[in-house]
Parts: structure tokens; C-alpha cells; sequence
């Protein structure tokens, strides 16, 4: 005997972490089969990792270039990744109307960003192994702990995400591009990436010394080439920038 009302729908929103994991998976296909995107964030890195270790173009101090360039090129590829390529796909998702049409969905702001965080973090797991593979066959010996690695890479993500998104979400596509792009350039150049902080005016590097991508450069070498243990300082000051960010992208974000 059937109980009345088996097959009665039951319309309403699917539960919520159900709902971030979908946008999540379908963040993460749309960002890896984005050419553009690929040539961002894996490419770049990898030809800056080869090029910088092979040639000896910039004085990167005492040892192998590749044992200071490696977690230089790590927090390049999470910056990549966590800014620049997720600012400017979002800028042009809002200037299309598809996060107009998903603000009319149940989907909250805070899960549409939590989501596009993890397929963030997805990528990345990517670029770290082949960046990694690529650096031991250059000559990488990285020491130190891996859980403080794993932390930075974390907070680092955290606060590159909430940036990027604050950029997409207030700024015009056209002008998020520029803005994204310049960054990126400038920080590559500043940021202690490729070449060492201690290299620019004491004024300067106080201040450079501050920028999230410093910090988590920083942070990385400190751990993975001299051994150091829990950089608390890097972590402290990419945290801030997590906060401040996600904050403010929460905050601010427009859907259209």
C-alpha cells in the first residue's frame, strides 16, 4: 500500500553545503579548461622558474638559484591563481550577467565566495606538484616543516581570493583586467618573487615587506630553504590581508 503524499514534490533550495560543493566542481572545470587562464597560471611560473634557474640573470645570494626562486614561484603560482585569473574571470562573469542570475539564486555572496575559493585551492594543488616535479629536476632541496608550508599556501590563498574578488566586485571588467594584470606585473617585480627584498632601499623594503605576496614568498623560503620553523610574522600579515579582504569583498561585492 503507497502512503499518500510519497510523491508529493517538495520544492525549496538544496541544502548548503550541497549548493558550494556544485558551484565549487563547476568553478574548478570552467577555470581549467580557460586557456587563458592556464597560460596565467601555470605557464608563466614554470618558464620564470626555468628561465631564472638556468640563466644567471638576477643575484639571488648565496646556494642554487632554484633553492631561493622555488617558493618564490609557488607564491607567484598562488597569486596567479588566487588574484589575478579569478578577478578577472569573475569581473567578466559579472559584466555578462552570470553572477546576476546566480544572485537570484539561493546561492548567499559569502557561499558563492567560499566556492570559488576552493576551486582555487584545486588548482593549485596542481600547480604546487608540477612546479615541485619541475624544481627537483632543476636541483630543489627544500627542508623545513610542511604543515607551516600547507598554512602559508592557505592564508595566501585566503587573502589573494578575498582581493580578487573585491577587485571583480566593484571594479568594471575592462578595468578589473588592467588593475589585475598591473598588479600582477608590479608585484612580480617588488614582492621578493625573483628578486630578493634586500635589494631595494631600506625605506622601500619595510614597506614591501608588508604585501601579501612578500609574506608569503618570504614565509615560503624561510621554511623550505633554511629550515626555519613557524613563520609567524608572514602568517600574521597574510592573515590580516585574508581578513581585510574576504571582509571587504563580502562587504562590498556587487552582482551586477
Amino acid at each position: 500500500m503507497t502512503t499518500t503524499g510519497t510523491f508529493t514534490p517538495r520544492p525549496g533550495a538544496a541544502p548548503l553545503s550541497r549548493m558550494i560543493r556544485a558551484q565549487a566542481a563547476l568553478e574548478t572545470r570552467m577555470l581549467l579548461r580557460n586557456g587563458e587562464q592556464l597560460l596565467l597560471t601555470v605557464i608563466i611560473p614554470t618558464l620564470l622558474l626555468v628561465l631564472f634557474s638556468t640563466v644567471d640573470v638576477v643575484d639571488t645570494g648565496d646556494g642554487e638559484a632554484v633553492d631561493f626562486l622555488a617558493p618564490g614561484v609557488l607564491a607567484l603560482a598562488v597569486m596567479s591563481t588566487a588574484f589575478t585569473g579569478q578577478a578577472i574571470a569573475t569581473g567578466f562573469e559579472r559584466r555578462y550577467g552570470v553572477l546576476k542570475r546566480l544572485g537570484a539564486s539561493p546561492l548567499p555572496r559569502w557561499a558563492l565566495m567560499t566556492a570559488k575559493t576552493a576551486s582555487v585551492l584545486v588548482t593549485e594543488v596542481l600547480q604546487v606538484v608540477l612546479l615541485t616535479v619541475i624544481a627537483f629536476a632543476l636541483g630543489w632541496s627544500p627542508h623545513g616543516n610542511p604543515f607551516a608550508v600547507l598554512l602559508l599556501l592557505v592564508l595566501g590563498t585566503a587573502a589573494f581570493s578575498g582581493l580578487g574578488l573585491l577587485m571583480a566586485g566593484t571594479l568594471k571588467a575592462e578595468a578589473t583586467l588592467a588593475a589585475a594584470n598591473l598588479v600582477f606585473l608590479l608585484l612580480l617585480v617588488a614582492g621578493g618573487v625573483i628578486v630578493p627584498l634586500d635589494r631595494f632601499p631600506d625605506a622601500a623594503r619595510a614597506v614591501l615587506e608588508l604585501l601579501p605576496i612578500s609574506a608569503l614568498s618570504d614565509g615560503l623560503r624561510d621554511v623550505l630553504r633554511d629550515g626555519a620553523g613557524m613563520p609567524w610574522r608572514d602568517l600574521g600579515i597574510l592573515a590580516v590581508w585574508a581578513v581585510l579582504g574576504l571582509g571587504a569583498a563580502g562587504r562590498f561585492f556587487r552582482w551586477e
